[in-house]
C-alpha cells in the first residue's frame, strides 16, 4: 500500500565529534519524500555515523536534521518520540541487533508497547507476513534463525511502527550473496508498496546502485561527491576517490540507462 504522505529529510551542516575526533565534518544533503538515497565510502569514512547522528545515537555538536513532506504538514523534531517512530533504523548485524533471549514475538511487541500501539497480535502477524516469514517464526529465538531470517525480523521490527523513513546501515553486508539479493529485493518491494524513503549506507557500490537513485560519496568524514546511480554506471564521476571506490568494488556491474 503506497503512502501518499511520504516524508523526506534534510541534513544541514551535521558535525559529529567523539572527544577530539571529528567523525563527520559539516555534511549537508537532502532526501526527497519517497526517494532512495545512498551513502558510500570506505570503512571509517563517517557514513554510518551520519545515520546514527540522524536518529540520535551519535554526538552531533552542530547542524540540523529536518523532516519534510509534500503536504507541508507539521512534522516532529529530531530527538522526540514521534520522530523516532517515523524514522527507524535497520542495523548491519542481524544477530547483534536482536536480543538473544527474547522470542521474535517479544522483539516485535516491545516497540509497539513503547509507542502505545494497540492490536499487537494482528500487527505482529502482518509484519511477519510483510517480510516473507509466517507466524511459525513468531515464538522462535534469534539463534534458531538463519542470518537472512534474522535480518528480515530486524526489518519487521522497524516496519511495525509504520515509519516513513528507513535508515539502512549496511543491511546485507553480513549475509551470503544469494541471501543479500533476497533481502535487497524485499526492501525495494516494501519501499514501493509503502511509499517509504530510504537512506542506505554501504561500502558496496553494486548494492547501493541496485537500490538507490542518488548517492553521496564520503571520505574522512567529508562529502566528496554527489551522483546519480546512472552517472556512476556511465563512469561520469569527477573525484579520483570515487573512481578508486569503483575500481575496488568487486563485482560492480550496472548497465547505463
Amino acid at each position: 500500500m503506497s503512502n501518499t504522505t511520504a516524508v523526506g529529510l534534510t541534513v544541514q551542516g551535521m558535525r559529529v565529534v567523539y572527544e577530539q575526533f571529528v567523525a563527520v565534518a559539516d555534511t549537508t544533503f537532502t532526501v526527497q519524500p519517497g526517494e532512495s538515497f545512498g551513502i558510500v565510502g570506505e570503512s571509517g569514512s563517517g557514513k554510518s555515523t551520519v545515520l546514527r547522528g540522524i536518529c540520535g545515537l551519535a554526538p552531533v555538536v552542530a547542524g540540523t536534521v529536518q523532516l519534510s513532506n509534500t503536504a507541508s504538514a507539521t512534522l516532529p523534531a529530531p530527538g522526540t518520540k514521534p520522530f523516532r517512530r517515523l524514522v527507524q533504523m535497520v542495523f548491519q548485524d542481524p544477530y547483534g541487533s536482536l536480543h538473544p533471549r527474547h522470542t521474535v514475538d517479544r522483539i516485535l511487541a516491545e516497540p509497539l508497547a513503547i509507542h502505545g500501539f494497540g492490536d499487537e497480535h494482528a500487527r505482529i502477524e502482518r509484519a511477519l507476513d510483510e517480510v516473507g516469514l509466517g507466524t511459525g517464526f513468531r515464538f522462535r529465538y534469534p539463534h534458531q534463525l538463519s542470518g537472512g531470517q534474522r535480518q528480515r525480523i530486524a526489518v519487521a521490527r522497524a516496519l511495525i511502527l509504520e515509519p516513513q523513513i528507513l535508515l539502512l546501515d549496511e543491511p546485507t553486508s553480513a549475509l551470503d550473496a544469494s541471501v543479500q539479493a533476497e533481502v535487497l529485493n524485499l526492501l525495494e518491494d516494501l519501499r514501493q508498496r509503502r511509499g517509504l524513503t530510504f537512506i542506505m549506507v554501504s561500502h558496496d557500490l553494486a548494492v547501493v546502485t541496485h537500490l538507490c537513485e542518488r548517492l553521496m560519496v564520503m571520505q574522512r568524514g567529508k562529502t566528496v561527491e554527489m551522483l546519480t546511480s546512472t552517472d556512476l554506471a556511465a563512469h561520469r564521476v569527477q573525484d579520483p576517490y570515487t573512481r578508486k571506490l569503483m575500481e575496488a568494488s568487486a563485482g560492480f556491474r550496472r548497465s547505463a540507462l
